[in-house]
């Protein structure tokens, strides 16, 4: 089997691996909590924050207290994980302090301890990967600066920022924006001038979030933001990419049962006529077509007569 694919032959993944990232009090845990079936691993105890009513039975949560912690439930309590379909990070970057605490205890690290902190921050975002479920990290908001330009980025150290976002399918800005002169909050996944982004996803540049508690704080619709409107749609898209392979595959299973039934200069012709017919599958079908006659042809000492541009049969050749 060729280790080279065509997009049509991809295995497409299924999971959504992101980061959502802005200033405290925007909701950043409610917002990653809207994920479906997750598992909390509260490292800044940002639970606490959240309201109850958004803390429903599908929502596991981990207070974490120190590394080993989570070193023992990545290690060898994974059965543990079966029941989520969301892994929340929160945050990452006080995550990382628990990774400090955890090599170099109360004093500061030093050169030489970055590179073990830097394995176990990799091993960490590996290990997440391997579990085949959608992934969710929380950060803060950092600034860099470009220029006269201040840029909104997550607040994380630059090499574990450049490790990570790589491997992310979206990264989004949560802030509060106004409009008509209210306040409204939003996700932002589209890079731009004033915020690092990412959109694998094909979603939309700017995203209203909803309110979805009264004056009150009761419950006035169910936190689902991202199952419903970035997982969901996710899914469509890869639906869309499968119903493709579907009938690429399909048309490669009818491509070489045609060529197994040529026998003669009259099934060779009909064959060209009709080949035509799966041009809209793309280029690689019709090149892997070309190839498979091309084959049966020669097999079968076929001669092509460029006059009558079509194929005769040896002794009438």
């Amino acid at each position: 089997m060729s280790l080279i694919k065509r997009s049509n032959e991809l295995k497409i993944q299924q999971n959504v691996k992101m980061m959502v990232y802005g200033q405290a009090g925007m909701g950043k845990t409610t917002f990653a909590l809207s994920a479906p079936k997750p598992l909390l691993l509260d490292f800044d105890n940002g639970v606490k924050r959240v309201n109850t009513a958004h803390l429903d039975d599908n929502v596991g949560i981990v207070q974490v207290n120190n590394w080993k912690e989570i070193l023992d439930l990545l290690n060898y309590n994974r059965n543990e994980l079966q029941e989520f379909d969301t892994i929340v990070v929160d945050t990452i970057g006080k995550m990382i302090d628990y990774i400090i605490t955890y090599r170099c205890g109360a004093r500061n690290p030093q050169i030489q301890d970055w590179g073990t902190i830097n394995n176990d921050f990799n091993w960490f975002t590996s290990s997440l990967s391997q579990l085949n479920k959608n992934i969710v990290f929380v950060a803060h908001r950092d600034t860099r600066k470009e220029g006269d330009s201040t840029v909104y980025i997550p607040a994380l150290r630059e090499k574990n920022y450049n490790s990570i976002v790589t491997e992310l399918d979206l990264l989004g800005y949560l802030e509060m924006r106004s409009e008509n002169g209210r306040p409204i909050r939003t996700i932002t996944f589209s890079p731009t001038s004033r915020n690092d982004g990412k959109n694998t996803c094909q979603l939309p540049d700017v995203m209203n979030i909803p309110v979805i508690v009264d004056q009150n704080g009761q419950p006035t619709a169910p936190n689902d933001f991202i199952q419903k409107n970035i997982i969901s749609k996710y899914h469509q898209m890869i639906e869309q990419k499968e119903e493709k392979v579907k009938a690429y595959n399909a048309a490669l299973e009818e491509i070489k049962a045609g060529v197994e039934q040529i026998t003669d200069a009259q099934g060779a012709n009909y064959f060209i006529a009709h080949i035509k017919e799966y041009a809209n599958q793309g280029n690689s079908v019709i090149l892997h077509a070309r190839s498979l006659f091309a084959n049966k042809v020669k097999g079968l000492g076929l001669v092509y007569d460029k006059e009558a541009k079509e194929y005769k049969d040896p002794q009438t050749a």
